[in-house]
């Protein structure tokens, strides 16, 4: 009774862990099992892989047959299973080569006509097949995605016969080329906002040092259409970033076409987003909007409005960089290095403070509004910026003469000043830094030293404003192509560091 195996894998997080499947088939009985803790879709996958066999002219013998898919304690969830599940089968059978079998890692859905659809996760799984030194199958439609991933044999498969066909060498797939997303459209551009200076050198000094932002204002006052201009300042994602998000994104099975983009993530959940769809989780665990956003921006729109629970679940992300889900049997991590950009009206009616327009609870209904945020996660964003109602007068005006070309000079200016002082130390912005790789490069004047200290007393900062209030200076710093933080840098970064909300 000979065991044919074929490599596939099981995703935490955005590791991709190694599964055997082991196929035997055996005397006594007509019956196909599945084995090693198969969620429904892979308890399925035997009638789609009966129907795929039958739809290439082959049929399983009536003999028992067992699929195990070890290790058997690992829970195994997706339609990811079908492919080896098929392959194992097909080497059980004599048609496909067990020895090659045995060298090969394989994931892929089967229609019931016999044709490979594309599944989630092919770039984490050829990444896995490299370190496992094997070759890979998948579908068609991934291969794109799977050959970023050099050093690997990729076998891009549309069907069950293409994939029989190669193997006997009637005729050979093609190795797939990498793609490249192609950038649609232009990003908004920042020579659209009439007014608000105050706000735009906030979202020049956010994008510069990848600080979180916090915009309070009316309705109407230009918050939203700031926060989509923060894309067009950013500089774009380097090899080993991209690489990054993608994992992320081939996961939720948001790679289209299995093209690899330059773009950094600018990801916008309704305020009606559960815990999960923000952090991650859910039944079958996946990354959530704060994961998608890796290395972009996570904008939070109406502030208030979303469910305080969720947004207190964002405290662990901003301040470590990674989202742990845990569960019963495992603890799944994923990356989570975002910048928070929120927005959010003074009040419900969005007019506190305009007695021409206030409501008549006011100033009450603005403390109640503005307490759902926590103290904690107030703490957590660097720079808060008022945006006021734009005049008639301002709309007047003619365009500005500085858009977003000119501003993402002056950003990727300070980020290389950054990445050139940081040099070494794995940190990219000045927002991840902390600890001895701030204080030794920060080089605060002693005048500036004296107002921080002073300011952090009477302002009562808590340690973590003191140490963002010192970040935001340093990239001001940058800005200024100055390699010390003067008094003047600390003084403007403290002056958009609210005590708080009210």
């Amino acid at each position: 009774m000979t065991v044919t195996r074929v490599s596939t894998v099981a995703f935490e997080g955005i590791e991709a862990r190694e599964v055997d499947v082991q196929v035997q088939i055996t005397g006594g009985g007509n019956k196909m099992m599945i084995v090693g803790l198969p969620d429904k879709a892979v308890a399925e996958s035997q009638e789609r892989v009966k129907s795929a066999l039958h739809a290439i002219g082959l049929a399983l013998p009536p003999k028992r047959v067992v699929v195990n898919l070890a290790p058997a304690d690992l829970p195994k969830e997706g339609s990811h299973y079908d492919l080896p599940i098929a392959m194992g089968l097909l080497a059980a059978m004599g048609v496909l080569p067990a020895d090659e079998m045995a060298r090969t890692m394989a994931l892929g859905e089967l229609a019931l006509d016999g044709q490979v659809t594309s599944v989630a996760g092919v770039l984490p799984a050829t990444l896995a097949a490299a370190t496992a030194e094997k070759a890979l199958v998948c579908p068609a439609a991934c291969g794109p995605e799977a050959a970023w991933i050099g050093g690997v044999e990729i076998v891009p498969a549309p069907s069950l016969i293409a994939l029989v066909n190669h193997y006997k060498g009637v005729n050979v797939l093609v190795p797939p080329q990498p793609k490249l997303a192609e950038d649609t459209g232009n990003l908004p551009d920042l020579k659209d906002v009439r007014g608000q200076e105050t706000a735009k050198r906030a979202l020049e000094i956010t994008a510069a040092g990848g600080h979180n932002l916090l915009m309070i204002g009316p309705p109407g006052s230009g918050k939203s259409m700031l926060a989509a201009r923060l894309p067009g300042l950013l500089p774009p994602l380097d090899a080993r970033e991209a690489l990054e998000i993608s994992m992320i994104q081939s996961l939720a099975g948001e790679l289209k076409d299995g093209a690899i983009g330059r773009r950094r993530p600018f990801r916008a959940p309704h305020h009606s987003a559960s815990m999960a769809a923000l952090t991650g989780g859910g039944l079958k665990v996946r990354p959530g909007e704060v994961s998608l956003a890796h290395l972009g921006v996570l904008f939070l729109d109406e502030l208030p409005e979303f469910d305080r629970r969720v947004l207190d679940s964002l405290r662990q992300p901003l301040e470590t960089g990674s989202t742990l889900v845990a569960r019963a049997n495992a603890h799944i991590r994923y990356p989570s290095r975002v910048q928070l950009v929120a927005a959010m009206n003074p009040c419900r009616c969005g007019y506190l403070g305009d007695p021409a327009m206030a409501c008549n609870k006011a100033p009450r209904c603005g403390g109640d509004y503005q307490s759902r945020i926590s103290g904690p996660l107030y703490d957590r964003i660097d720079l808060h910026v008022d945006v006021p109602p734009v005049s008639a007068a301002d709309l007047s005006l003619p365009l500005p003469r500085e858009g977003s070309a000119e501003v993402a000079a002056r950003v990727a200016a300070a980020r290389a000043r950054a990445t050139a002082r940081y040099a070494g130390a794995g940190i990219r912005t000045n927002a991840e830094a902390e600890g001895d790789a701030l204080n030794d490069t920060v080089k605060l004047e002693a005048g500036a030293r004296t107002l921080l200290a002073d300011a952090a007393e009477k302002m009562r900062l808590s340690a973590r404003g003191y140490t963002r209030a010192l970040r935001v200076a340093r990239t001001i710093a940058d800005l200024a192509a100055s390699d010390v933080t003067a008094r003047a840098h600390v003084a403007e970064a403290l002056s958009y560091r609210r005590l708080n909300l009210n």
